[in-house]
């Protein structure tokens, strides 16, 4: 995936796969850890964006994002 501007850093990879791009091998960014930080870029904290369903406490990122502050500026 590209990113550009916005607060991320410039030429840089983050994450590394095997030679079949099947398996994660270090610095892996789950889903939820992606718009953990492009929430965090646009300025929300991703932990507050809550909605209350059946008696749990719901968000974008569930349980799961955190903010990767390899990309940030």
């Amino acid at each position: 995936m590209w990113m550009t501007g916005g607060g991320i850093k410039t030429g840089q990879v983050i994450g590394k796969t095997d030679d079949f791009s099947f398996n994660i091998l270090e610095d892996k960014v789950d889903i939820n850890d992606l718009q953990a930080t492009m929430l965090h870029l646009l300025g929300f904290d991703h932990t507050k964006l809550t909605y209350r369903f059946m008696g749990r406490e719901f968000r974008l990122t569930d349980v799961h994002g955190h903010v990767v502050e390899k990309m940030l500026a």
